[in-house]
């Protein structure tokens, strides 16, 4: 009986980064030097550049409330006008509320199609 290899840790970042790039149809892009995850050719998530980690979101049937918390802001550039979002990470922030808020952004952004594939993936 041998040891199994220890597994690194994922970060926050590479978590949600993970939990994005698994979405049907999603993929890396990195326009302006920065990554984004995209379905199609539209972005669903803004991951930036810096190791300051953030990320933005589309979030229209929650951006209101969200923005409600201290670590929220309108996303830059004119975008926070058509319901982006922007999140600074906070180490109390639960993994899940911000899967949550980028499956909002996917189903925004992805087809009907690849939306569908993700609710057969559901349980």
């Amino acid at each position: 009986m041998g040891l199994k290899p220890r597994r690194r840790a994922l970060t926050p970042r590479d978590a949600l980064r993970a939990f994005a790039f698994d979405l049907p149809g999603a993929w890396e892009d990195n326009p302006w030097g920065e990554s984004v995850a995209k379905v199609g050719k539209k972005v669903f998530v803004f991951f930036g550049v810096s190791e300051d980690f953030g990320f933005a979101v589309k979030l229209p049937d929650s951006a209101y409330g969200v923005l409600e918390f201290p670590f929220a802001t309108p996303t830059g550039y004119g975008l926070g006008k058509a319901g982006w979002v922007s999140i600074k990470w906070q180490p109390d922030l639960p993994l899940e509320l911000l899967q949550s808020w980028i499956l909002e952004s996917y189903r925004t952004i992805a087809t009907k199609k690849l939306v569908a594939e993700l609710d057969a993936r559901q349980p």
